[in-house]
């Protein structure tokens, strides 16, 4: 229903929500990694955001500001947050002309000494390329302003001032404000990018999936630039991915600063500083590709909870006990060639049966072919896209 229930609590113990009226409450989209969807709507609801719906690479939900201030900060599984602003009934280029001007006010929210940006999904009658259609969003924006003004804002798709997204489909057009100002997978420590990279919320959903919470070892036998050990330890200490970064919307015209600085002092609190993990190590046989791995930990600040071995993982022996394996081997499609990789798989299929009994084994495979060499019956298998490659996350108990 759409009655405005109590806002869950975020479950980080110090601020309980109040209940949101209709007047603060907004709607919004997150844009998630096609396959983390129903990981990405539980995370936004432990946030407090009231989810709606997943859909394809997407989950809409509603927010109070504060909340989307917070979803900024904390959640680590989106790409963006897109707030939308006005949807209206949109059948050709006159109706999205003038429902673009007649969206926002834009005298407050778009001064001609302001850059601004335009992404475009989905098509309507007349308007089936998104190069077209942002660019008569764009002519309905640049007439307003020489109407006010007499002048107008340049377009900047590198660092704009203001980011919308207009969503066109089911005859009806939405206008979104992008909060993020550049992909929020960016976290800041990753200078060092290696040659297929995973990204950083693809990682952390990944992580979230196999339930490690920080209790027992994780080891990345293929470790490369480190990123699945990175943000499991990030997650796991729940040290906010966006607090050493800008945003779009500290630019807004409603921006709301107080509230702003309120949500990042809440962020910064909720660092779990007394914890003690287990062993986080990952190995990697290229010695350049293990110093970026290092060097990525090191500019994540965690030098002292992450150690990166230099060799193949055969040389390495696993930590006491039971613990969880993660990786992302090659696959044959960005890098290397698939009968040295179908011995790679093979190796590290006996590895993990010699040395790793009572172990969980967690392996993005975008290669069905060389999985089967591991020789391994997995016990799930989900569904992800990598960078556009149709892969899955596959579980296997290691007897």
């Amino acid at each position: 229903s759409d009655e405005a229930g109590p806002c869950h609590s975020d479950r980080s113990g110090d601020l309980e929500h109040k209940a949101l009226g209709r007047t603060n409450r907004l709607s919004a989209v997150a844009v998630v990694p096609q396959g983390l969807e129903a990981a990405a709507g539980e995370e936004l609801s432990a946030l407090g955001a009231h989810t709606r719906k997943a859909g394809r690479r997407a989950v809409s939900f509603q927010a109070d500001m504060a909340c989307l201030y917070r979803l900024h900060l904390q959640a680590r599984l989106p790409f963006r947050l897109l707030r939308q602003v006005a949807r209206f009934p949109c059948q050709g280029r006159d109706d999205l002309y003038d429902g673009i001007r007649r969206a926002l006010n834009w005298e407050r929210w778009l001064h001609p000494s302001m850059t601004f940006r335009v992404d475009v999904t989905g098509t309507a009658p007349g308007l089936n390329h998104s190069h077209f259609t942002a660019l008569q969003v764009k002519n309905a924006l640049v007439d307003a302003q020489r109407d006010l003004w007499g002048e107008r804002s340049s377009i900047d798709l590198d660092d704009p001032d203001l980011s919308l997204h207009l969503h066109l489909g089911r005859g009806e057009a939405q206008l979104s404000l992008d909060g993020s100002g550049g992909s929020l997978h960016r976290r800041g420590y990753r200078a060092a990018m290696g040659a297929a990279p995973l990204k950083e919320n693809l990682a952390a959903g990944l992580i979230s999936l196999t339930g490690w919470d920080g209790r027992q070892p994780l080891v990345d036998p293929c470790c490369g630039s480190g990123i699945l050990l990175i943000e499991a330890v990030l997650m796991a200490l729940q040290q906010a991915p966006g607090l050493n970064r800008s945003f779009a919307l500290e630019g807004w015209a409603d921006f709301e600063p107080q509230l702003w600085h309120q949500e990042q002092d809440r962020a910064r609190q909720r660092r779990r500083r007394d914890l003690e993990l287990p062993t986080v190590m990952g190995f990697e046989e290229d010695p350049s590709i293990a110093d970026q791995a290092r060097a990525n930990v090191a500019a994540a600040g965690l030098n002292d909870l992450i150690s990166i071995r230099n060799g193949r993982f055969n040389d390495h022996p696993l930590p006491d006990g039971t613990g969880v394996l993660v990786c992302n081997p090659p696959y044959g499609q960005r890098i290397g060639d698939e009968a040295e990789l179908e011995e790679l798989y093979r190796e590290l299929g006996n590895y993990a049966k010699a040395n790793a009994a009572g172990w969980q084994l967690w392996l993005l495979s975008g290669n069905p072919n060389l999985t089967r060499a591991l020789r391994l019956k997995a016990e799930r298998r989900i569904p992800v896209s990598n960078g556009g490659i149709d892969c899955r996350w596959l579980h296997y108990d290691i007897r």
